[in-house]
């Protein structure tokens, strides 16, 4: 690395974000470092799938236009940080909504929305039910819609800072049943490698409806691999089942994969800082790279984490939700279950950073250690 770079990227000076002079006076084009591009994919379970390919220096993401602007991918110095599932990438398919089946086109990446109707296992409401009747797919329906009013930008805003943002608009509705619509901007700013998922959700229907919200978040190879770990500030960890709780590996502690080991599910208690404030994290070591989590914790009740060391199927998932990972149904007998008034919205905000060295590796492991103080 020259005497005019730093590790973040910037290009004279050393520290801090690029100035746009900076920026212009070394490049051609703003594109040799940043830039969005939509693009279409041409083979396979993706074929004419539409995507918006994000760069941000060293960081790069797509972000699927026709699977709710979820994002599937992301690299940080050329790295893959994600969890891609056997599938592959999937565009829109006759088995992506029915049942179990659900999990053929189950793609995994930095994050897919749950919701809204349903999370977790598929589920049917029962005769005599106080909800309308129906059959809700594994994880609901929101994460296979496809984007409309798509809108992508990158430019200077008045701090100087060059944004990389992206936007639109997903609507999960049925004849007689809901009407939710999903309003998204992700953005990322040149020069920190983070980035910003800010979404509402209104109930545009003439009744109440359930509001069932969660981020799976999934992280792969590289990134997880014997010896990385996961950090969170978990005051109390619940096994979901039997199968975890006869897991003896801590569920912080990431091993090598071993075929045909079962899937372990956390929920954790989690705390927060004066502000409110919570995170999670995976991070290597070895690596010298970790993802971070951070969102306000009162939007996120739930925090579930799956844990996934099987062959072939090696994830991490931390999971922000407002909903257990018991599902619906669980939800309803309690007569708990999260509701959304007519004309109504909600809003959540997470965060995603890559940190790099054993300094902020170190740091965000006090980050936990002051919370759990």
């Amino acid at each position: 690395m020259s005497a005019n770079s730093s590790a973040n990227g910037s290009i004279a000076g050393g520290a801090g974000k690029p100035t746009r002079t900076d920026m212009l006076a070394h490049m051609g084009s703003i594109q040799q470092a940043a830039y969005v591009r939509p693009i279409e994919y041409q083979e396979g379970r993706a074929h004419g799938l539409r995507a918006i390919e994000v760069k941000n220096g060293p960081l790069r993401f797509m972000s699927m236009a026709d699977r709710a602007l979820d994002v599937a991918q992301i690299e940080y110095r050329g790295e893959n940080l994600t969890f891609l599932s056997k599938p592959g990438l999937n565009g829109r398919n006759q088995f992506d909504t029915n049942g179990l089946e659900a999990q053929r086109s189950i793609m995994g990446g930095l994050f897919f929305t749950c919701g809204f109707e349903n999370i977790c296992a598929p589920y049917v409401t029962p005769e005599g039910s106080d909800y309308p009747a129906g059959s809700y797919p594994m994880h609901g329906r929101i994460r296979t819609t496809p984007a409309e009013h798509v809108c992508s930008d990158a430019h200077w805003n008045e701090n100087g800072d060059y944004v990389l943002e992206l936007s639109g608009e997903m609507r999960e509705a049925e004849l007689f049943g809901e009407n939710m619509v999903l309003r998204r901007r992700i953005t990322s700013v040149y020069g920190t490698p983070s980035i910003t998922v800010e979404d509402e959700v209104t109930n545009e229907s003439f009744r109440n409806e359930p509001l069932m919200w969660m981020y799976h978040c999934n992280f792969g190879w590289p990134l997880l691999n014997d010896g990385a770990q996961v950090i969170i500030p978990s005051r109390k960890a619940t096994p979901r089942d039997e199968t975890t709780a006869a897991d003896t590996t801590p569920w912080s502690e990431i091993g090598a994969p071993e075929a045909n080991k079962p899937e372990s599910v956390y929920l954790h208690d989690l705390a927060a800082d004066a502000n409110g404030r919570s995170f999670a994290a995976v991070v290597n070591r070895a690596l010298g790279l970790g993802v971070v989590i951070d969102f306000a914790a009162k939007d996120f009740p739930y925090f579930m984490e799956w844990k996934s060391m099987g062959s072939g199927d090696y994830v991490v998932g931390l999971e922000p939700s407002n909903s257990s990972v018991h599902g619906r149904g669980w939800h309803e007998k309690r007569g708990d279950l999260h509701m959304i008034a007519p004309q109504t919205s909600e809003r959540k905000t997470v965060t995603f950073t890559v940190i790099e060295g054993s300094e902020a590796i170190d740091a965000i492991i006090a980050r936990r250690d002051a919370l759990l103080a």
